[in-house]
């Protein structure tokens, strides 16, 4: 257990959910840590992958496809356990990430994918009409739209990807849900006001990003995109 974690006193069970307040901050900034890094490596894996199978040939679709269609299909306590147990993976904060990282780049394929398509075929012949080969074309004129088109996509996966970093804690990550575990298993009476409060600091993250995401969507959105 944290060694941030304070002696049990005589107190009612909010003042004691109260006295924690520093053993949640520090799980709730491993949770934040996790989130942020699994959706870094999700972006670096997953456009990549989007851009395969809007474009790529039989082969690289062969491939990307059926990997992406099993990541989507397999839980996520699996694919942890199959990183830390299996494959080996440590520390358990890095597994934890690359399993959610490489679930998430499952999910933002399907996102890139789709704003990748949603761009007019007809730009891609104009780029090569003026000698751009195919991909200087992808990148000098479908991703930087398909890239602001696939922003509403993100609320999405962060929000998933956030309440997903609680099953690290089968392998031993100290984010937000285990320390409230912790916390709950020192003090049994307290239970509903430990999760009571783990569950308002994950709705507030969620929030928080969720409108910072919209005001990122409402400055980058093409003026009539949408419908093209």
């Amino acid at each position: 257990m944290d060694a941030t974690l304070l002696p049990l006193q005589a107190e009612t069970d909010w003042a004691f959910v109260w006295r924690q307040r520093q053993f949640f901050v520090e799980g709730t900034w491993i949770a934040v840590q996790l989130t942020f890094f699994s959706i870094v490596l999700g972006f670096l894996l997953g456009l990549p992958a989007g851009v395969a199978e809007a474009y790529g040939g039989r082969y690289s679709k062969g491939v990307v496809r059926p990997v992406g269609v099993a990541l989507r299909g397999t839980p996520i306590l699996v694919i942890i356990a199959i990183t830390y147990f299996a494959v080996g993976v440590s520390p358990v904060f890095l597994a934890a990430t690359v399993a959610l990282g490489l679930r998430s780049a499952a999910y933002q394929s399907q996102i890139f994918r789709g704003a990748i398509e949603s761009v007019s075929g007809g730009q891609m012949e104009a780029a090569r009409a003026v000698g751009l080969s195919k991909l200087e074309a992808i990148r000098h004129v479908v991703l930087p739209q398909a890239l602001r088109r696939s922003v509403p996509g993100f609320q999405n996966e962060f929000t998933i990807v956030l309440k997903d970093t609680s099953i690290a804690y089968a392998i031993g990550v100290a984010e937000l849900l285990k320390r409230s575990s912790d916390l709950y298993s020192i003090r049994t009476s307290a239970a509903l006001e430990v999760f009571l409060a783990a569950s308002a600091i994950y709705f507030v993250l969620t929030f928080t990003v969720n409108r910072g995401i919209e005001a990122v969507h409402r400055h980058v959105a093409i003026p009539g995109g949408e419908t093209q």
